[in-house]
C-alpha cells in the first residue's frame, strides 16, 4: 500500500480507495429533493402575493398623497397608471377562492377605483387641455367608469373651449352604450340630430333625455343648486327639441304639449324662446280652428306677439303678421 493513500473498511472482500459517496440511497435522495422543491415553491407562492400587495399599497399611498397635495397632473396621471397596473396584476393573480385571495381582490378593486377617481377629480379643476388628457385617459383605462358618467359634461366643455367641439358627437355616440341614461350624452346626440335634420332620431333622443333627467338623482359631487340649474336646462332643451320636431311633422297637439313644458326652462334663452313661441302660436291657431275654440286662437295670437318681441329673432316680422291674422280669425268666430 502506498503511503498517503486512505482506505475505507473492507467491503465485500477487499479494500477500495476512499471517494465521496452518499450513504443515502438514490430514491430517497430524489424524494428529499422533490420535497425541497415543493417547499421552495410554497414559500414563493406565499411571499409573491405579499410582496405584490405591499407594492400595490405603497403605490396607492403615494398616489393618494399626490392627489391630496394637488401636485402636477402629469405626475398623477403617471402614478394612476402604475397603481392601476399593480391592482390589476393582483386581481389576475388571485386564482383561488380562499378568503385571503378574496380579500386581496376586494382591496385591489378599491384601489383600482381610486385611480379612476384620481383622474376625474384632477380633471374637474384642471385647465381645459389637461382635463381632456386626463378624461380621455380615464376613458381608455375603463370606459365604464362611474366617474365618466359624471365627467362627460366637463369633457365636452373642455373640448368646446379648445376648438375641438367637432369631436364631441362621436365621443358621445361611442360612450352611450356604456351610459344609456346619461343626460349629457343624450342631449349632445339630440342636438346633433336636429342640426342634421334627422328629426326622428332627434325626437327619440329628446324623449330619452327628458325621461333620464326626471329619474336622475343629484350627483354626490354636485351642489343642490347646481343640479337644479342643470336639470332645468336639460329638461327645457329636451322638451324644446321634441316640440320643434312635432311642429315640423304638423303634429300640433304634441308640439303644443312639449313646447309649453319647455317654456319655464328656456326663458332668457332667446335662441330657443323665439322659435318656441312662434311654433306655439301656429300650433294653437291650428288646434283652435279645428276645435272651433276662439280662446285658443286668441292665445295663439298672444304667443305670436311674444315671439315678435323676442330680441334678435329672425322671424319676428312673420310672428307679428301671424298675430294680426289670428286676431282677425278670432273675430269671425263665436264666443266659444
Amino acid at each position: 500500500m502506498q503511503a498517503g493513500t486512505a482506505v475505507t473498511p473492507r467491503l465485500m472482500g477487499g479494500f477500495r480507495t476512499a471517494k465521496h459517496r452518499s450513504i443515502i440511497p438514490g430514491a430517497v435522495r430524489e424524494e428529499i429533493a422533490m420535497k425541497l422543491f415543493v417547499l421552495s415553491l410554497a414559500v414563493l407562492f406565499v411571499a409573491g402575493p405579499l410582496v405584490a400587495a405591499e407594492d400595490m399599497e405603497t403605490a396607492f399611498q403615494s398616489l393618494k398623497e399626490t392627489v391630496e397635495s394637488k401636485k402636477d397632473a402629469a405626475e398623477i396621471k403617471k402614478q394612476a397608471a402604475e397603481t392601476c397596473a399593480l391592482a390589476r396584476e393582483m386581481i389576475a393573480g388571485a386564482t383561488s377562492e380562499s378568503d385571503m385571495d378574496k380579500a386581496r381582490v376586494k382591496r385591489a378593486r378599491e384601489i383600482e377605483l381610486y385611480t379612476e377617481y384620481a383622474l376625474y377629480a384632477t380633471a374637474v379643476s384642471a385647465p381645459h387641455a389637461t382635463a381632456i388628457d386626463l378624461l380621455s385617459t380615464l376613458e381608455q383605462q375603463n370606459p365604464k367608469s362611474k366617474y365618466l358618467d359624471e365627467g362627460y359634461l366637463r369633457y365636452f366643455q373642455a373640448l368646446s373651449q379648445t376648438g375641438a367641439a367637432s369631436k364631441i358627437p362621436a365621443i358621445a355616440e361611442k360612450a352611450l352604450p356604456n351610459f344609456p341614461n346619461n343626460e349629457d350624452l343624450l342631449l349632445v346626440l339630440a342636438d346633433t340630430a336636429i342640426n342634421r335634420k334627422q328629426y326622428d332620431r332627434a325626437l327619440g333622443y329628446a324623449k330619452r333625455v327628458v325621461a333620464a333627467v326626471d329619474k336622475h338623482k343629484k350627483p354626490e359631487t354636485m351642489a343642490a343648486a347646481d343640479w337644479e340649474k342643470k336639470r332645468g336646462t336639460v329638461l327645457g332643451h329636451g322638451h324644446w327639441i321634441a316640440g320643434v320636431v312635432y311642429y315640423d311633422k304638423s303634429q300640433f297637439y304634441q308640439a303644443d304639449k312639449e313646447l309649453r313644458a319647455a317654456l319655464p326652462f328656456i326663458k332668457g334663452n332667446d335662441a330657443m324662446l323665439g322659435p318656441a313661441l312662434f311654433d306655439l302660436g301656429v300650433a294653437n291657431f291650428q288646434l283652435g280652428k279645428m276645435m272651433m275654440k276662439k280662446a285658443q286662437v286668441l292665445e295663439a295670437a298672444k304667443f305670436s306677439e311674444q315671439a315678435a318681441a323676442v330680441k334678435g329673432y329672425s322671424q319676428a316680422q312673420m310672428a307679428a303678421h301671424n298675430a294680426l291674422e289670428m286676431k282677425t280669425e278670432a273675430g269671425r268666430m263665436g264666443a266659444r
